[in-house]
């Protein structure tokens, strides 16, 4: 199956989306040229022990030899899986190998959004890959809260490839954990101030939760039956006898006629 492109956009390679034959090259600091993220080669935000699996793994030199942002694009909806490594010897996963290469492409960020976007709401692993590359590549901690949020709300299924097995995940907690984790996939995330406090800050404005007009409800139907409750119990202490010293009386006793009369 072969991705739908945007309308009138053609993705094709820039310059600084040359494919490089082999990836150690482009890790080479002498004569490096490429764009950077963070102020360094976007390939080290990998760390150097995954860089090389990944480098030497078949899928990276099968499959991700000569890729741009357009032929990518039709190797990852064919991704059936998310993960970063997987058995004893650590092999890299293909969603890790990707991202490795968006890495080495850094599409423009109008590329990235129709992987989130309209390839995302047909091919739920590229949303996955696109969210994915979004938390390491964005260096704004408010644009990646702004791009991430909204998939918050996409509940779909995902496999999960770890160390021991497999897991069954969702597109929300993979973005929450990207959002609030600091390793995912095998990968250790830059450092991503807490929303709360970006809020302070006034960078970002306060969430509005999904469920916002069902947590009302839900809080108003409390409030009324601890009402209804309160009443009932001063109803009943209103009820009561009351004695000259202020006391309730108990219930009257039953006395017979014989014991009023005396003997």
């Amino acid at each position: 199956m072969r991705a739908i492109y945007p309308a009138g956009k053609q993705l094709l390679p820039t310059t600084n989306m040359a494919h490089q034959a082999d990836a150690r090259r482009a890790l080479d600091e002498r004569g490096y040229t490429g764009a950077l993220i963070r102020g360094d080669n976007p390939l080290k935000l990998f760390e150097k022990a995954v860089r090389d699996r990944i480098v030497d793994s078949y899928y990276w030199k099968e499959q991700c030899f000569g890729l741009n942002a357009a032929t990518l694009l039709d190797r990852a909806v064919e991704l059936n899986f998310i993960g970063g490594t997987y058995g004893v010897a650590q092999k890299p996963t293909p969603f890790l190998c990707l991202a490795f290469k968006l890495l080495q492409l850094t599409p423009d960020r109008e590329i990235i959004e129709f992987y989130l976007q309209q390839g995302g709401e047909e091919f739920k692993y590229l949303r996955a890959l696109a969210a994915f590359y979004v938390r390491l590549a964005l260096e704004k901690d408010e644009e990646v809260y702004s791009t991430l949020e909204p998939f918050l709300g996409d509940y779909r299924k995902l496999k999960r490839r770890t160390r021991e097995g497999w897991q069954i995940t969702y597109v929300d907690q993979f973005v929450d954990d990207l959002l609030t984790k600091s390793r995912v996939c095998a990968t250790t995330l830059p450092k991503l101030n807490p929303r709360l406090f970006l809020e302070d800050e006034d960078r970002l404005e306060p969430r509005v939760s999904a469920l916002g007009e069902e947590l009302e409800e839900l809080d108003n139907d409390d409030g009324e039956r601890a009402n209804g409750q309160s009443d009932d119990n001063d109803e009943g202490r209103m009820n009561g006898h009351v004695d000259g010293n202020g006391l309730a009386d108990s219930q009257p006793e039953d006395r017979s006629d014989d014991s009023m009369n005396g003997d």
